[in-house]
């Protein structure tokens, strides 16, 4: 389909689907919010196909030079369309938010005391002196047990927590200095090749600003600076949320049916200025465009109790079909990976069955996949 035609959904039920992977978040929480429709979904439900071949190893040569697939959920129609092209689909009342969490290089090789081989992932940073990590070993450290991490510092084991530990650090330099120091940039599992200086400036959104992710928000990387200033000049509003995203988003969903799974917590904080642009957008009929799940996530939970309030915590929010959305009226994101709970999430946002047409014609028309993939551009099934 030739970029900018427009294409009827099938009044067809979706094809079989199957393959693998998933998306969740990162910290366990002692409670776990999930939002769901009525009955039980399986987890097959939001299973596809997806040939190799389109899963994108590489960015686009340029930030703006990817695919955009346009889908109406109110009706299910699709448009084939480019990434810059994307301020002639938003209004001048508008508003765009961005996340703009910045990842750290959070993959380190290490040893033990023992001289046994550890690869540790970064995964919060508590405070100066402390943070939670995955540990890869042939065993698992034993409390109190000393690491020496790349060859310039070691930590100590003092705590366990479910699948992470908490690991801290006798160091003047803060350990959020030390991990961007001598850490590598955590690419995404499925993407085969060692993070490369293209990757460190690519797998990096260009407003990024608040050091804290282990994984981009992806939806993002499309900006360049010359698109967010176009934007500005046609009166589009810009503001941002954090979102830290958790290398828990690439773990599977492993139950069967979706209302067992179990989330995990990611820090977001919404500041008062944003609050404060989404309702002047939505008092003069703007419509409020989120930048990715992450943002969506965010400013959802920052509703959680029926009204938008500025804050910073923890969310574990687990949004599936039937939720009511409460603040995000159109998204921009990427394809998402065979069941996961970001593709359960967008289900949710566009309809399950204009999503799963969606997706298969992504894969007939050749669409590029995942974190350096192309994007899609929804609006809300519910509308308003």
């Amino acid at each position: 389909m030739v970029p900018g035609g427009g294409l009827e959904p099938p009044h067809l039920a979706a094809a079989d689907f199957e393959s693998a992977a998933s998306t969740n978040s990162a910290i366990p929480a002692r409670e776990c919010s999930i939002i769901q429709a009525v009955g039980l979904m399986r987890t097959t439900d939001f299973d596809f196909h997806l040939p190799e071949e389109l899963i994108a190893q590489f960015p686009a040569a340029e930030r703006t030079a990817s695919r955009l697939l346009r889908l109406d959920g109110m009706n299910g129609q699709l448009s084939d369309n480019w990434f810059k092209e994307l301020p002639d689909f938003l209004d001048s009342n508008d508003l765009l938010i961005l996340n703009d969490t910045r990842v750290i290089k959070a993959r380190l090789n290490g040893e033990k005391s023992s001289g046994g081989k550890i690869e540790v992932m970064a995964e919060r940073v508590i405070d100066e002196r402390r943070f939670l990590a995955q540990i890869r070993a042939s065993r698992s450290p034993k409390l109190g047990s000393k690491l020496y991490i790349a060859q310039a510092f070691h930590a100590e084991v003092i705590e366990r927590q479910d699948d992470l530990f908490l690991l801290q650090v006798n160091e003047t330099t803060p350990v959020i200095d030390l991990i961007d120091r001598h850490g590598q940039l955590p690419l995404p599992p499925y993407i085969s090749h060692a993070a490369s200086q293209q990757d460190e400036e690519r797998y990096q959104t260009v407003f990024a600003r608040t050091p804290g992710a282990v994984a981009a928000p992806t939806a993002g990387l499309h900006f360049d600076d010359a698109m967010l200033q176009r934007l500005r000049d046609s009166g589009v509003t810009i503001a941002h949320v954090t979102l830290h995203v958790g290398a828990g988003t690439f773990q599977p969903v492993r139950v069967e049916h979706v209302h067992e799974h179990k989330m995990h917590s990611e820090l977001y904080s919404v500041p008062q200025t944003t609050v404060d642009a989404i309702r002047h957008t939505q008092e003069r009929g703007g419509k409020v465009t989120a930048v990715g799940t992450t943002v969506l996530r965010a400013l959802e939970s920052a509703a959680r109790d029926g009204e938008l309030k500025s804050g910073s915590g923890e969310t574990d929010i687990f949004i599936t079909p039937g939720y009511r959305f409460r603040v995000v009226e159109r998204l921009l994101t990427n394809f998402h990976l065979p069941k996961s709970t970001l593709l359960m999430l967008v289900s949710a946002f566009a309809g399950k069955g204009h999503i799963m047409h969606a997706y298969q014609h992504a894969i007939e028309s050749r669409y590029r996949f995942f974190s350096y993939g192309d994007a899609m551009l929804i609006e809300r099934a519910d509308g308003r």
